[in-house]
C-alpha cells in the first residue's frame, strides 16, 4: 500500500497519465433513456497513491459498485442508449453524494479506515470535486438536457448482506422519492419478464437530500422520469451474470422507452 498527497506542480489532481473521469457511450444516440453509472470505476489518481488501502479493499463494494459498469455497458450496447460512466473510486469522491457531504470522501467506509481521506483540507476536497465530480456532473446535465432524452436511469449494485450477516433478499430494487410512477412501472416490467424475482422498492437504501445526488439533482430537478436501479452484486460479479442481467434489463428498458 502507498499513500501520496501531492497534487502535482500544476495544483491539479489528475495527471495526463490518469484516465478521464467521464466515459460516454453512444453520445449521439437518439434513444430516449439516458443511463448513468456513478460508481463504475475503482481507479485512484496517481497523486493519491492507493489511499492507503489494499487492492482487495478497493476491489470490494467500498471501492466501487461491483458489476454495475459491466451491466451498464452491455445494456447501452444492446439498446443503443447513451450512457455516462464515472471512472474513479467512490472513495476518492462519491459522485452520487453532494460533494460537501461527509461521506462524499469518507474516512471510514463499511468499517474500513481510509487513511488517504483523513483530515482532508478544504483545498484537497475542492481539488477532487473540480477534477472528478464537476466534469461528471456537467456531462450528465448536458446529456439529460438533450431534446431526445425523456427519462434517466442510474445503475448501481449492493452487497448481498449487511456487515452483521443479515441477508438482503432482493435481487433488484428501485430507489425513488417523488417520482413513484417510474419505479413502479419498471418493477412491473421486471416481474413480467422474471416473475420469480424478489423486487425491492426503496431497499436497501432510501433517498434523501443529505446523502444522495442523482435522484434529487438530476431526476427531480430535471422533471424527467427517473429511477435509481440497484442490482445485488453477487448476481453480477462476473461476465456471465452481467450478461444475464443486461439481457433482462434490455427487455425492460426497451419496453419502458416505447411508453414514454
Amino acid at each position: 500500500m502507498s499513500l501520496h498527497t501531492s497534487v502535482g506542480e500544476s495544483g491539479r489532481l489528475l495527471s495526463p497519465l490518469d484516465p478521464d473521469p467521464v466515459t460516454i457511450i453512444n453520445g449521439g444516440s437518439t434513444f430516449p433513456v439516458l443511463l448513468v453509472c456513478e460508481h463504475a470505476g475503482k481507479t485512484v489518481p496517481q497523486a493519491l497513491g492507493d489511499l492507503g488501502l489494499s487492492a482487495d479493499a478497493l476491489d470490494a463494494h467500498i471501492g466501487w459498485d461491483i458489476g454495475a459498469a459491466g451491466v451498464t455497458r452491455l445494456l447501452a450496447d444492446q439498446i443503443g442508449a447513451p450512457a455516462i460512466l464515472q471512472s474513479y473510486s467512490r472513495l476518492v469522491i462519491d459522485c452520487n453524494r453532494p460533494p460537501e457531504a461527509p461521506d462524499a470522501m469518507p474516512q471510514i467506509s463499511d468499517g474500513v479506515q481510509v487513511p488517504g481521506n483523513r483530515n482532508l483540507t478544504k483545498e484537497a476536497r475542492a481539488s477532487r470535486r473540480q477534477a472528478i465530480f464537476d466534469p461528471f456532473n456537467a456531462a450528465v446535465t448536458e446529456l439529460r438536457k438533450s431534446p431526445h432524452c425523456r427519462a434517466i436511469l442510474s445503475i448501481h449494485s449492493f452487497n448481498p448482506q449487511l456487515q452483521d450477516g443479515v441477508p438482503r433478499p432482493w435481487e433488484i430494487s428501485f430507489l425513488y422519492r417523488r417520482d413513484t410512477a417510474t419505479s413502479e412501472r419498471l418493477r412491473q416490467l421486471v416481474l413480467e419478464s422474471a416473475p420469480d424475482l424478489t423486487v425491492g422498492m426503496n431497499e436497501p437504501y432510501q433517498i434523501d437530500d443529505e446523502s444522495d445526488w442523482f435522484v434529487p439533482r438530476h431526476g427531480e430537478e430535471s422533471g424527467l422520469p427517473h429511477s435509481l436501479i440497484e442490482i445485488r452484486n453477487d448476481l453480477i460479479a462476473d461476465a456471465g451474470g452481467q450478461a444475464e442481467w443486461a439481457k433482462l434489463m434490455t427487455a425492460v428498458v426497451h419496453r419502458f422507452a416505447t411508453e414514454l
